[in-house]
Order: structure tokens, then sequence, then C-alpha cells
């Protein structure tokens, strides 16, 4: 088994026991010990998968669930509980749940549902490259035919002096040094460099990006950990730490 994999329960035993399970699988796993510390981790870091309690003091599983989806769209959820009812079953599954087990589920259960859900995000993934590909191709060929063949439409655009990005292979390169940013990554970068020096907004750029409408207090939350993600790729190249600026209370810019 390869992934990397939160685990998310208010008990001591049985979140020590579901990551010993699937390291055994050789996965590599994190542990939360409740809500509030699954988003703050989830906000710095990106996980295939999350087991997740759904009954918790402070922040239950749902509520979990409903910022996994707009923080980390791509993470496979399976939520876990020791009280099922058809409702709350539901609702796991209406917010985009890939699976919803009883416990104590046995190991053979939970690496069957682990399994399945690193296969559908593993699938998912593969589908958007390939439509990615397949748009960028189709520009291209837009391109050519009205004559606007430039710079931009070769997908090869000069970021700073002698760093460039490939935008049809997700690369910025820089003489032999190349750092490949996933299709979120890219486009934020794209975003942000087709427009140098404007200011935008949290909301705006979630919606360039993600393609979805935010509130002013989750966008933030949404943005954070794929700026830093981005920043940390970035940071490679000389003064790359620098190109995404942060304005205060507003946004970020390109500079």
């Amino acid at each position: 088994m390869k992934g990397k994999i939160l685990v998310v329960d208010d008990e001591e035993t049985t979140r020590r026991s579901l990551a010993d399970i699937l390291r055994l699988e050789g996965a590599q796993v994190k542990t939360a010990a409740g809500g509030e510390v699954a988003v703050e981790t989830l906000q710095q870091e990106t996980f295939d998968l999350i087991l997740l309690d759904l009954k918790m003091p402070g922040m239950d599983g749902l509520d979990v669930l409903r910022i996994a989806n707009k923080v980390t769209p791509d993470t496979q959820v399976i939520l876990l509980t020791a009280h099922g009812s058809l409702e709350s079953a539901i609702a796991a599954l209406r917010l985009g749940a890939h699976d919803y087990l009883l416990k104590p589920a046995s190991p053979t259960q939970i690496l069957r549902s682990v399994n399945s859900g690193l296969a559908r995000r593993a699938e998912q993934l593969r589908k958007r490259n390939l439509l990615e590909q397949l748009e960028a191709s189709i520009q291209q060929l837009k391109d050519i035919s009205q004559g606007q063949v430039d710079e931009t439409s070769s997908g090869v655009v000069e970021i700073a002096s002698g760093v460039v990005i490939n935008y049809n292979r997700r690369q910025v390169e820089y003489g032999d040094l190349q750092v490949t940013l996933t299709p979120t990554e890219g486009k934020l970068l794209k975003v942000l460099l087709e427009n140098r020096k404007r200011v935008f907004s949290h909301r705006e750029l979630v919606l360039l990006v993600q393609g979805y409408e935010t509130s002013d207090w989750e966008a933030p939350e949404v943005l954070r950990p794929l700026i830093s993600r981005l920043r940390r790729k970035l940071s490679v190249f000389p003064q790359g730490e620098k190109w995404i600026a942060n304005v205060r209370g507003t946004g970020y810019v390109f500079e």
C-alpha cells in the first residue's frame, strides 16, 4: 500500500491501532487526536486519504469532512463510528465521503476500504491530468490555426532571469533543476504570472483556481496551504521565496 494517510480519532487506543495496521501495509501515517488538530494538519500537509471518527468532542467528523472538501478536495475520506445511523451515513456520503464503516471494523474491512479509496483518488487524478493535457493540446491547435503561436501558447513562460515555467509539463525549470507542480499549483501560478503586480483577494484566487465561491473567512483557509506548498517549491530557485507576496488582510500578488 502506497499512500499518505491521516488517522483522526479522539481515542488513543483506536488511533494507534489504526495507524499500526496501515503502517504494516506500507502506508505513511500521521495521527490527530481531534477535529481541530486534524484541520490544522490539513492546512499544512496534503493527504491521499483520511480515516475519520464521526463522533468526537468539539469539532466532529462531519465538520472536518466539510472543511477537507474545500481545503483538499482530492483527498478521500472514510468515516468510522461506533454509533451508526442511516441519517449520519447519508449525510457523510452526500458530503462526498468515500465510505462509512461501523466500529469495531476488522483490519480486513479497513484495508479493503482504504485500498479502494486510494485507487479512486489515483483514478481521479489520472483522468484530470489527461483532461488538462487534452485541453492544452486543443488550445495549442486553436492558436496555431489563428496564427497566434507565441511564448505563452507554446507553453513556456519566463518567470525570472533564467527561470521558466513549462505549462504543458507543469514544471518550473532553471538549468538542470526541475520542479514539478500539481495541477492546482500550476493553475495558481499561471493566474498570478499572467497578472503580475495585480493584488488578488483570497476569494478571487479560490474562484479562479478551484472553481467555487467561498466566504471571506473560508477563502484564506482554503488558499493558505496551497500557497504554502507552492512557495516551498519555488524557494529552490534564486529569490523564488519572494515571488509570491502576501498583502496583509487582502490576498496575494506576484512580484
